[in-house]
C-alpha cells in the first residue's frame, strides 16, 4: 500500500487556518503570530509536510538565495550578525551565501554580479559601500538590498545601523568621569565610515568637558589586535605626556593595547585604562575583563533580515527611499578594564 503524502491542505486542516495561512507561515513567518506559527509547525510535525523548496523558487522566478557580503569572515564580530540573518533567512525559506569581500572593489562587484544573473534573490551589505554594479544601476531596477553596519552616506536604501557617535560619546565620558583628561583614541581607518562616527563622539565628549583635542593623541589603526600594540607601543613610550587611558574603536585594538601595557610593566586599570568596543566574546573573558560598548550584534542581524525580507515581499516594485535608519541601541558594559586617573 502507497502512504499518502501530506499536502498543504492537510497541514491546512490540522491547524484549523487556512491554506493562504499556512504558505505565510512557511515562506513569510514575520507577517504571521508567533501563535499561528506554532500551530502550523505542529500541524506539520503531525502530517509529515515537506514543502517543496525548489518547486515555489521555480515557480516565483527565485534561486532562494541571499547574498551576504562581510569584509572579513574571520573577524569574530560579525559571528553573531551572521547568525541573527540566518536563523531568519531559513525560517522564511532562503539559504544564505557569505562573500568574504576582504574589502576589495574587485571581489565586493564578483558577487554582486549574482544578483543579476539570479543567482542570488537580494543582498545585505556589512562592507560599508556599494559595489560598482549597483552603484551604477538605475533606480528603477535595483535588486532588494539592505544595509546594516556600516552607513553608506547618501545612499536611501533600508540601513540598520547602532549610533557610532553617541556610543564613542558615552565611552569617552565614562573615562572623563573618572577623572581622566590625557584620554588617547585608537581608531579605525581613516576611509571607514565608523571611524569617522567615533572620532567624532570622542571629540565631543573632550570638548564638553573643556578638553582641548589633541591630534596627538589619536592613532590610526585598522580594528586588529596588533594595530592595538603598535598604537600603545607608541604612545607610552614616554613615559613624562603618555595617556592614562585609552579609547579603543574596536576590542581587539583594546587587547592590543593591554598587551602592550603589560609589556612595559603597566597595571590596568592602576595605570592605565582601557575601552574597547563590540563586546565580542574574548572581552569579558580577557584580564582585565574588558570595559566596551556593547553592539547587539544578533539583532542587528534580525533587524537586517527582517528589512530584507519585507522588501522582497515588494519585489518588483520601484524602492521608495527609506525612512530614518533602523537605529539598535548599544550599552556600555563597565567591567575591571577602567578605573580612577592615577594621582
Amino acid at each position: 500500500m502507497i502512504e499518502k503524502i501530506a499536502t498543504i491542505e492537510d497541514v491546512a486542516e490540522h491547524a484549523g487556518v487556512s491554506i493562504a495561512t499556512v504558505s505565510r507561515a512557511l515562506h513569510k513567518p514575520h507577517v504571521v503570530s508567533e501563535s499561528t506559527r506554532e500551530k502550523v509547525q505542529t500541524a506539520i510535525a503531525a502530517t509529515g509536510y515537506t514543502a517543496n523548496v525548489m518547486a515555489r523558487n521555480l515557480r516565483l522566478n527565485r534561486s532562494g538565495m541571499i547574498l551576504l557580503l562581510v569584509p572579513d569572515i574571520g573577524n569574530p564580530f560579525f559571528s553573531e550578525i551572521l547568525s541573527g540573518i540566518e536563523q531568519g533567512a531559513s525560517k522564511a525559506g532562503y539559504n544564505v551565501l557569505i562573500g568574504d569581500t576582504q574589502n576589495e572593489p574587485e571581489r565586493e562587484a564578483t558577487y554582486a554580479a549574482y544578483l543579476r544573473s539570479n543567482q542570488a534573490d537580494a543582498m545585505i551589505l556589512l562592507n560599508g559601500r556599494l559595489p560598482a554594479p549597483l552603484a551604477n544601476t538605475p533606480r528603477g531596477i535595483i535588486p532588494p538590498v539592505v544595509i546594516a553596519c556600516e552607513r553608506i552616506p547618501g545612499c536611501n536604501l533600508p540601513t540598520v545601523i547602532i549610533d557610532n557617535e553617541k556610543a564613542a560619546y558615552s565611552a569617552t565620558k565614562h573615562l572623563l568621569d573618572l577623572g581622566h583628561s590625557r584620554i588617547a583614541h585608537i581608531a579605525g581607518p581613516a576611509s571607514n565610515i565608523l571611524t569617522t562616527d567615533r572620532v567624532a563622539g570622542y571629540r565631543r565628549a573632550l570638548s564638553s568637558s573643556g578638553i582641548e583635542v589633541n591630534p596627538s593623541l589619536i592613532y590610526r589603526g585598522d580594528f586588529s589586535i596588533e594595530s592595538g600594540i603598535s598604537a600603545a607601543r607608541a604612545l607610552l613610550k614616554d613615559s613624562k605626556n603618555r595617556p592614562t587611558a585609552f579609547f579603543c574603536s574596536s576590542d581587539g585594538m583594546a587587547i592590543g593595547v593591554i598587551v602592550a601595557a603589560k609589556e612595559l610593566g603597566l597595571r590596568v586599570p592602576h595605570d592605565v585604562s582601557v575601552i574597547g568596543f563590540d563586546d565580542i566574546h574574548l572581552a569579558a573573558n580577557y584580564d582585565p575583563p574588558l570595559t566596551t560598548v556593547r553592539q547587539p550584534r544578533r539583532r542587528l542581524g534580525e533587524q537586517a533580515i527582517s528589512l530584507l525580507l519585507a522588501r522582497l515581499d515588494k519585489a518588483g516594485a520601484i524602492p521608495e527611499p527609506a525612512e530614518n535608519p533602523v537605529i539598535v541601541p548599544t550599552e556600555l558594559i563597565i567591567r575591571q578594564s577602567t578605573g580612577p586617573c592615577p594621582t
